[in-house]
């Protein structure tokens, strides 16, 4: 039970005939991403590939569309289906108040299980083999340059660990990184990213903020009225911004984790949940982390590559642009600057990574765990959810199809506003909500019911709100408008007086009478 580390788990893909090695030469800058890309869009997702023998660094291996496929995804969480994880989450959330001694004593079996999923620190780890505190560059790896018109070379699946200055809890998120140099890097978190706020808390608190936060200091704005919004537009180049708070926030990057502790860092959880505990959940064992050399944080003991180092708050440069999910190149803007103090590594370290693009590509594959997973989450505050789909050309979050167990006129529209409340699922572009005898997993059935329900100018909702900050054609950046869609049948209750028809469908009876002489009737 649980992947030791990433090596273990590259042996387990290896076995199940899931991985492909490959020896030939290959150039990190475009070439390994257009085999990627071409593999991944293959039939099922392809294979996971280990590229050995790369152009420029002799020795390095580079891993790539490990998670690309349903098998993958599965093998990674070490289920044989994703609902498997999604049922043990129910299993806890069901848990109700002991009502008395011998309630107290049935719970006591699941609050031990629930312990060892604690992480714990310890002494030293793989991640340790290596201690480079002095004549460290990142050149020394093979990171990848993915499209032609990206700024630069980007660390794309990093593990980036920061902690929240006010309660201590530490953030993992998977934030991709520019190289601009053999020691700084871009840090892209996005400002409704928790990272960001943890660097907005850092700068409130170095500018003296009181508790009662004005305007600007909630909008992240220093005491004289300067902007610090770490997502504000440029025109280009490094800034320093005058008058601001000086000072540094800490940072350290896990690259080539386990696959639980990886995936962990894209799952959207709630900000007092840490994904070292999601991780340990997911894997069932706890995860072990050893202390930084240069920095107050943890990070996975048998990552195979950890970067060291601290943003100023003072200084942001300029990232970007960078080929993206959504199919387009994500534009240019202002980021944080990451230095490096230190960087640690295991001997002969396997560099893992990921490229992103036009759909269907490895995050898609992610991208539906998540949204499997976190459906129990969002049926526990939206209980009348049936079940979800985020297709994949919906690049995650500009479309959401929701099926619902109608009780009351005007629940759709309810439930889209709900939907909208929730985390990063507010940035959800269209919400297409529809009657519980809809599959949402079945596009054409949708299409069906959907356009067939609605009258267009009664049915649709447009909302202002957050939006997606590579949502390019939104009206202001990370600010634009949301479309909802009541999809549902339509009762009196709600002002639709006409008859609804009934849906065509064939009597049971006869079903089971052309089952029973299908064969006789010469068909296979």
């Amino acid at each position: 039970m649980a992947y030791d580390d990433l090596r273990e788990w590259i042996s387990v893909l290896d076995r199940a005939g899931e991985l492909k090695k490959i020896s030939a030469e290959v150039d990190p800058i475009l070439e390994i991403t257009e085999i990627a890309d071409r593999v991944s869009k293959s039939s099922g997702g392809g294979k996971a590939l280990l590229f050995q023998n790369i152009k420029g660094h002799p020795g390095a291996q580079v891993l790539i569309n490990q998670f690309g496929s349903a098998r993958r995804m599965n093998l990674a969480l070490e289920v044989s289906a994703l609902d498997e994880v999604a049922d043990r989450i129910r299993h806890f959330m069901d848990v109700k108040s002991p009502q008395g001694f011998l309630d107290k004593v049935k719970m006591l079996p699941m609050l031990a299980e629930m312990g060892k999923f604690f992480p714990k620190t310890v002494s030293t780890g793989p991640c340790k083999e290596v201690i480079r505190r002095e004549k460290f560059s990142l050149d020394y790896f093979p990171i990848l340059k993915c499209w032609p018109k990206d700024a630069g070379r980007f660390i794309t699946l990093p593990c980036v660990v920061t902690r929240d200055p006010n309660t201590g809890k530490r953030n993992v998120g998977c934030y991709r990184m520019q190289v601009y140099d053999e020691h700084t890097l871009g840090a892209h978190w996005q400002r409704q990213k928790i990272a960001a706020e943890h660097y907005r808390e850092r700068m409130r608190a170095a500018a003296g903020e009181n508790p009662t936060l004005p305007q600007s200091a909630r909008e992240g704005r220093g005491t004289r009225g300067v902007a610090v919004d770490v997502m504000a537009r440029s025109s280009g180049g490094s800034v320093r911004i005058e008058d601001s708070p000086s000072g540094k926030m800490e940072v350290a990057v896990a690259i080539g984790t386990d696959p639980a502790i990886t995936f962990s860092a894209i799952v959207p959880a709630p900000p007092d949940i840490e994904e070292y505990l999601i991780a340990g959940f997911l894997r069932q064992k706890p995860v072990e982390l050893v202390k930084c050399e240069t920095v107050d944080l943890e990070v996975p003991a048998s990552s195979e590559i950890v970067l060291e180092g601290h943003v100023h708050l003072d200084e942001l440069r300029t990232e970007g642009p960078f080929g993206d999910h959504t199919g387009f190149y994500s534009l240019e803007d202002l980021y944080p600057v990451f230095h490096l103090s230190c960087i640690t590594h295991r001997k002969n370290p396997i560099y893992s990574t990921t490229i992103v693009g036009k759909p269907p590509m490895e995050d898609a594959y992610m991208g539906k765990a998540v949204e499997r997973l976190f459906l129990p989450l969002m049926k526990l505050t939206i209980p009348e959810i049936v079940d979800i789909n985020l297709p994949i050309e919906g690049v995650f979050h500009n479309l959401m199809i929701v099926s619902i167990k109608k009780s009351y006129p005007g629940q759709a529209r309810k439930v889209m506003n709900a939907v909208w409340s929730l985390g990063q699922a507010m940035f959800t572009k269209c919400i297409v909500v529809v009657d519980e005898d809809v599959d949402v997993q079945d596009i054409g059935d949708v299409t069906l019911k959907a356009l067939n329900h609605i009258d267009p100018e009664r049915d649709i909702q447009f909302t202002l709100g957050p939006v997606d900050s590579l949502d390019h054609a939104s009206r202001l950046p990370n600010y634009g408008s949301k479309m909802g869609i009541d999809a549902t049948r339509k009762w009196p209750s709600e002002g639709f007086q006409r008859p609804w028809p009934d849906e065509i469908l064939m009597d049971a009876k006869t079903k089971a009478l052309v089952d029973r002489k299908w064969k006789e009737l010469g068909f296979e």
